[in-house]
């Protein structure tokens, strides 16, 4: 009896693991090719000069944490998609409404965001940033923040493709747009193909068009597929409901705010590593696209994970939610453990993907870039860990503690250890990447437990 039960449960686990990675690979290919039109930008950008490359990483670290907020808090539909779908409730109704909905919090999200970048100057001016860094990354933010709301609606679309565990047409879309955004961006920043060379202004008007045109292409698939014909998505959309925009937000504001604190930890250390230097800050510009290219992965985990276990927790399955939550945790580990030992192993060839290492103009750049490598190789398990927490969270709809435990892990911890390391006992760019570690490392122990808390509680019914 006792090994028929052991079978049975191994069954169920086995079941839930492909289940997840069904889901969860297309969304990590998306993701992958997500990344990726940045990764090419810092590429090209770096080809072109290292100022171009600097200048590009002050505009990103401005950009991205408001570009992440947003996502963070229109993340939400789809936890409230999934527990809809798991009670089977309103299966076509309210995924489109919450689909509506999460649009329009887009669009309430964006107005406050481009009138705060288009004031960029003024920003990296207090910030003490290099005058003529600023000129350029001026030219870079202008141009790309106009694509920060298709940005948001895609990340809606792609809720709604998830939470009814249909994925691949975001990540077909997503291919695409990567084409387009290779040929064009190359196009504009150097004066290929007939395009203007406009250096890092283009790279930003090719970030824009390309972000335009992810959302157009998977609306229009949306609206002719037959199987997403049904619901209708942009039926009645000029409709407000303001209860579920209230809903979207609450769930989602803690959401954003914790994605900010980690992602503004980030970016606050560019800004240090701009007190050190260009070099210094190429070099953790290249190491940063390094680790957020393998953290796309988890993140792509944490995802599915918010789908399978709000699937869960709608239809009131605690061991399923348990089930979903571990399978991710475990595939995260697997993964990043592998990708670590890349980094251990070959940091010289990694780094030289993206400078010369036969120029010695690089050699400043490169070194530190190899030394700040080898850190991001020892926390990754611990990122991947946090953020796969996080997303088995989001799935219970539990928000508001998650956010509070990123505020200490990320603001209390890393910042502190980064300053601390980094400029009171002089190590520099290490010492600031020694910081990073030391906040994912709190991230990931907090994170975790807390999911595995709720669970054992049959405590889902906690509100964020």
């Amino acid at each position: 009896m006792g090994a028929r039960a052991g079978q049975a449960e191994l069954a169920l686990w086995w079941d839930e693991g492909q289940r997840l990675i069904r889901l969860s690979l297309p969304i990590v290919l998306t993701n992958l090719g997500q990344i990726s039109i940045q990764t090419t930008e810092v590429v090209l950008l770096g080809w072109l000069s290292p100022e171009a490359l600097a200048a590009s990483v002050l505009g990103i670290n401005v950009i991205f944490p408001l570009t992440l907020f947003g996502i963070g808090v229109v993340l939400a539909t789809a936890p409230m998609m999934a527990h809809d779908l798991g009670r089977k409730s309103y299966a076509v109704r309210e995924p489109r409404r919450t689909t509506l909905q999460g649009f329009w919090v887009a669009v309430l999200i964006t107005l406050p965001a481009w009138l705060l970048l288009w004031q960029i100057g003024p920003i990296l001016t207090v910030l003490r940033q290099e005058p003529a860094l600023i000129e350029l990354a001026k030219d870079y933010v202008h141009a790309a923040m106009w694509g920060l709301l298709p940005t948001l609606w895609f990340t809606v679309q792609r809720n709604f493709v998830a939470a009814v565990e249909r994925p691949r047409p975001g990540m077909v879309v997503m291919f695409l747009g990567v084409g387009f955004n290779v040929v064009v961006s190359y196009g504009l920043i150097f004066g290929a193909f007939g395009l203007p060379a406009l250096g890092v202004l283009g790279a930003g008007i090719a970030a824009s068009l390309t972000n335009w045109l992810l959302f157009v292409m998977l609306q229009l698939y949306l609206m002719t597929e037959r199987r997403f014909r049904r619901y209708r998505l942009l039926g009645e959309v000029w409709r407000i409901e303001w209860p579920r925009v209230r809903e979207i937000i609450r769930l989602g504001l803690p959401i954003g705010v914790t994605l900010i604190m980690e992602v503004g930890l980030f970016a606050a250390s560019g800004f240090m590593m701009g007190w050190l230097g260009t070099a210094a800050l190429a070099a953790h510009q290249i190491a940063l696209q390094c680790a957020g290219v393998t953290f796309m992965v988890p993140l792509g985990l944490c995802q599915g994970a918010t789908v399978r276990v709000g699937l869960a927790a709608g239809r009131g399955d605690q061991s399923g939610a348990r089930r979903a939550g571990v399978a991710a945790l475990g595939l995260g580990v697997l993964f990043m453990g592998s990708t670590a030992t890349c980094m251990l192993l070959w940091p010289g060839q990694i780094v030289g993907l993206f400078l010369d290492r036969q120029n010695p103009a690089n050699s400043e750049a490169i070194g530190l870039a190899m030394s700040f490598l080898l850190v991001a190789a020892w926390f990754q398990i611990f990122d991947g860990s946090q953020v796969i927490g996080g997303g088995a969270l989001r799935g219970l709809k539990d928000t508001r503690w998650p956010m509070l435990l990123a505020i200490m892990a990320y603001w209390l911890f890393g910042i502190t250890a980064a300053l601390g390391l980094g400029f009171g006992l002089g190590l520099g760019g290490l010492g600031i990447w020694l910081g990073l570690a030391t906040a994912l490392a709190v991230a990931a122990v907090s994170m975790v437990a807390r999911f595995l808390l709720l669970v054992r509680r049959q405590a889902w019914q906690v509100r964020g």
